[in-house]
């Protein structure tokens, strides 16, 4: 069964000559070339392995895999020479069992063969795309010919029928919500002198001895120390948050005698760090605009270690006479993977009721690149962000599409780019794709599936009588990090988690945890009109430009780690990918391995004949490593991550029924529950930071 699809991929990579051939790539000139330099030997490497992928003749297939023997053997490229020989392997094994177990998937394979064949076929991008979809990426498939037909029927998809709106609706935002975001933090570039920054003597001491560490974690684009005020990212979100809050109180939302509070999770590349974030936070905004309107808490790992030690050991060992408690809490901080945090930062939610302020309803994340635009919230909406978290969908229970109950416990919203706004809020920030796919968009386009989710999901308004936000609504399965929160009651019934080996999306990995759980499930209320401006193009350009590969590279591990993780949920997917297609469903593949590798080569491709060969060099080093040690991750029965899912799961268990067991020593007047509230209000004061 793998012959059909050494054709199709010899139909990509043959010679671009002749009237009828359709060819994206020709490796074979390249293998002809004696590589000279580093980009010549990777462009070289990258070429052999889609001539040995397509079944190219015998005499130049031979010469590839002489050419991949050869480099293997090199100290300098041996890596990345056994990565594409792995995925010859791989590739090849996969496609076999796909088709063996899918005779489905086998028919459209041969299809899109015979059409390729075809010596009348058309030569439009679009349509030759759209062939290559029904095989590489199914969820694009159709879209662009009918996209309004596809944004009805995605709505319909999601439309719940609510039996139930919220009878306690959030009354007073700025007090029941706690408010979270996330800082990424990294040491000071080489090309900064610490003696010429606006520092303590003992803060500059402590740098100088950080920036000799190694480095644990690599974060896409972390805020470095000494930074310039308005490239700061934590600034320029808090200051945001703080005039949005201002703005509510003078409104009337927000009573002179409250303060929002907001927990800065902060994720740190060298462990050092971790000792001088609050120091150097602390420092940062004694030089800036005071913050008049929240309190800010910050948390690093070394926090949320100490809450373990101090609070969650000694508690599981009490209540449940656990022996490996600390072990068992490992799940919980912030360093590491994306998903670490997020989940961190929504968890911290009920320890906040429980310990700190009973009034804590809900948790709401943002991201620091992202601020409310309240006058044109006003202007266009009729309502502040404040007042449209007052909204009854939020809690409010329902029907979904096909019948089951769902309890909307989760709220979600929406974002705008800076440079739209003066179109209109509900301008969508990933618009419908207006050019031909490149290269690698023939066999994976997200864009288009994301497209689709964000105007049909983020949208919807509430101004029809099919959609009216009182019997209808909208149910979201595509979020983003920013603009989401949670109940807390639903929170510690549910207990949604992202798994911390996920280090892109965590935002929609979060709800995978439960989507599959029987009866009520719980899902994210849509709220028209809770929209927030993304500013990061507008002052952290070239933070961007510098995290270009390795979100590129994150991208791929992000189809190997949500499709390994959606089936140790449940090994068939048919079910999950109901419910998540299109756009998150589209990360969920039958063909993960084979994917990511045609993706891969053909953007590496991409690179050199751009003339962007040293991103070329970087993307594939970098690639080559991520994505064996992905693939090693996800492979085997049962896979790592299936036992780290797993695990995890039972931690965030123990996580929650811990909270409850001390929520009820508290409410009985236990000595050991107050001594154990006196130890996490001192924990807390450690990590406020004062703005005057």
């Amino acid at each position: 069964m793998i012959e059909p699809f050494l054709s199709i991929i010899s139909t990509l990579t043959q010679p671009g000559e002749g009237e009828n051939t359709f060819s994206i790539v020709d490796p074979y000139e390249i293998l002809d070339k004696d590589p000279n330099d580093d980009a010549g030997v990777v462009q070289a490497l990258n070429a052999a392995f889609l001539v040995k992928l397509s079944g190219a003749m015998q005499s130049v297939s031979k010469r590839a895999e002489r050419f991949l023997a050869h480099m293997a053997g090199s100290p300098r490229w041996a890596d990345v020479a056994q990565f594409y020989l792995n995925g010859l392997d791989l590739v090849s094994q996969e496609m076999e069992n796909v088709c063996k177990q899918d005779p489905d998937f086998a028919d459209r394979l041969k299809g899109l063969l015979v059409w390729l064949s075809n010596q009348q076929r058309t030569k439009d991008p679009q349509e030759m795309a759209e062939k290559f979809w029904s095989v590489f990426c199914p969820e694009a498939n159709g879209i662009l010919s009918n996209k309004q037909e596809c944004i009805e029927a995605l709505r319909a998809k999601r439309t719940i029928t609510i039996t139930e709106l919220n009878r306690n609706p959030i009354t007073h935002p700025a007090r029941q919500i706690l408010f979270t975001s996330n800082v990424l933090l990294t040491i000071c570039p080489p090309s900064t002198s610490i003696d010429g920054l606006s520092y303590s003597r003992t803060l500059k001491e402590k740098l100088r001895e950080i920036c000799r560490e190694p480095q644990l974690f690599f974060y896409d684009h972390p805020i470095p120390l000494g930074v310039e005020p308005e490239e700061n990212e934590v600034l320029y979100g808090l200051r945001g948050l703080d005039a949005a809050l201002a703005f509510e109180r003078s409104r009337g939302n927000i009573s002179k005698d409250t303060s929002a509070v907001c927990v800065l999770s902060v994720s740190t590349t060298h462990r050092g760090l971790q000792q001088v974030a609050k120091e150097w936070l602390q420092e940062e905004f004694v030089h800036s605009d005071r913050l008049k309107n929240m309190e800010v808490y910050v948390f690093t790992e070394s926090d949320t270690q100490r809450l373990i030690d101090e609070i969650f050991a000694p508690a599981a060992a009490h209540y449940f006479d656990l022996k490996d408690e600390k072990e068992s809490f490992g799940v919980f901080g912030v360093d590491g993977e994306y998903g670490r945090h997020y989940s961190f930062l929504r968890a911290m939610a009920p320890f906040w009721k429980i310990f700190i302020q009973p009034e804590i309803e809900a948790t709401f994340k943002i991201d620091l690149d992202q601020v409310f635009p309240q006058k044109e919230l006003v202007e266009q909406t009729g309502a502040s962000a404040l007042e449209h978290f007052r909204t009854p969908l939020w809690g409010a229970h329902g029907l979904d599409a096909s019948g089951q109950p769902v309890e909307l416990g989760m709220i979600a919203g929406a974002l705008v780019n800076q440079k739209d706004m003066g179109q209109s809020l509900f301008t969508p920030d990933v618009p419908f794709p207006n050019r031909a796919p490149y290269r690698d968009e023939y066999i994976f386009f997200s864009t288009l599936p994301q497209a689709l989710s964000t105007e049909g999901e983020m949208m919807t308004r509430y101004n029809t009588n099919e959609l009216d936000g009182k019997r209808t609504c909208i149910q979201r399965i595509h979020v983003t990090g920013g603009t989401t929160g949670i109940l807390v009651d639903s929170l510690r019934l549910y207990r949604p988690f992202t798994p911390s080996f996920i280090g892109r999306a965590e935002d929609q990995a979060y709800i995978l945890s439960v989507l599959l759980h029987p009866g009520t499930k719980v899902a994210y209320a849509h709220k028209d009109g809770l929209i927030m401006r993304h500013d990061k193009e507008a002052f952290a350009q070239e933070a961007i430009q510098s995290a270009h590969v390795g979100k590129l590279v994150a991208d791929y591990v992000r189809i190997l780690y949500f499709s390994a993780y959606a089936k140790a949920l449940d090994h068939d997917l048919r079910k999950l990918k109901e419910i998540i297609d299109p756009f998150t469903g589209c990360f969920v593949s039958k063909i993960p391995t084979t994917v990511v590798y045609l993706r891969f080569a053909l953007k590496a491709a991409s690179f050199f004949d751009g003339a962007e060969k040293e991103q070329g060099v970087e993307f594939v080093q970098t690639g080559a490593k991520r994505i064996m040690d992905a693939l090693k991750f996800v492979r085997g029965g049962p896979s790592k991550l299936k036992q780290q899912y797993e695990k995890e799961r039972l931690a965030w268990d123990l996580y929650y029924d811990t909270l409850s067991a001390v929520e009820e020593g508290l409410k009985q007047g236990e000595a050991f529950a107050r001594e154990l509230k006196a130890k996490a209000e001192s924990i807390l004061n450690d990590c406020a930071i004062r703005s005057e």
